[in-house]
């Protein structure tokens, strides 16, 4: 596209008399020079006009506009490495490349952040719900929960932290089931822990739990391992915890299996997402 302000050296902030003056200087200056009087009957008839020159200043900003882009280099890394690519395959990569970023956040996410949790059994209600039919359940659903994995790297367990956890070995035998449990951190490291007639007692004093129901208190204590029997004391050592669920006479806990290495603490549970009605933060 020839640049009508140019044949008549005129700026684009230039008036309908001034392009007039300009055609007619330049027809007596060049009108004789081969081809370039169309040129410039060309430049004059769309200036001239309010229109066509609105319609060429419009066209001439677009065409400058595109050329800056095509000449501007590309910030996408598939472009850079790979500047030939047809764009098919290019269009296929960016989704390829996109899809496997995604699935990377969100793997790293559960392994390093937040991930979620079902809670299986009993042993939190009714603080947490897991589904009938199974024992001591009290809801058609069981909760969905999450837990912050990052969070005890941040900070030491606090005592009522709800956490999860890998159990001891000996879960597994005495439980029935192992792996990875979710409870409450009731006796952290130098405490002086003792259980008696369904109350705990931390350092001496009866510890507040208005988050276990009377119902729910074990009057009978399990047989205990590694732990005294009820109405006795032991000193929880260096680095270990004591988890007990909320459902205290339906509970395999600590009193059962034994104390917690620091070590086998995943995450603190933060919040339940599922189902909508037990959304909340604990």
């Amino acid at each position: 596209m020839s640049d009508h302000y140019s044949t008549l050296g005129v700026s684009r902030e230039a008036t309908p008399q001034e392009i007039e003056a300009a055609y007619r200087r330049v027809a007596l200056e060049r009108g004789w020079e081969d081809g370039f009087w169309r040129e410039l009957r060309d430049a004059y008839d769309v200036l001239s006009n309010p229109d066509l020159r609105a319609r060429y200043d419009a066209e001439r900003d677009g065409a400058a506009t595109a050329a800056a882009t095509a000449q501007r280099p590309s910030r996408n890394p598939i472009d850079r490495l790979f500047p030939n690519l047809p764009h098919g395959w290019r269009v296929a990569l960016d989704w390829v490349v996109t899809i496997a970023g995604a699935v990377a956040i969100v793997l790293a996410i559960k392994q390093w952040i937040v991930n979620p949790y079902r809670i299986p059994s009993s042993s939190m209600e009714p603080t947490l719900h897991c589904a009938r039919p199974g024992s001591g359940c009290e809801s058609s659903t069981s909760d969905r929960v999450l837990a912050c994995r990052i969070c005890y790297t941040l900070h030491s367990p606090h005592r009522r932290d709800i956490a999860v956890f890998r159990t001891p070995t000996l879960a597994r035998t005495k439980c029935g089931a192992g792996g990875t449990f979710v409870k409450r951190i009731i006796g952290l490291p130098g405490d002086v822990w003792a259980e008696r007639n369904g109350y705990v007692y931390i350092n001496g004093k009866q510890l507040n739990e208005p988050y276990v129901p009377q119902d729910r208190r074990d009057h009978q204590t399990l047989s205990l391992w590694n732990i005294p029997p009820e109405g006795t004391m032991t000193h929880i050592p260096k680095s270990m915890y004591l988890m007990m669920g909320d459902n205290r006479a339906s509970s395999c806990d600590s009193r059962v299996w034994g104390l917690v290495p620091r070590g086998n603490l995943i995450g603190e549970v933060f919040a339940t997402y599922w189902p909508p009605s037990r959304i909340s933060f604990h």
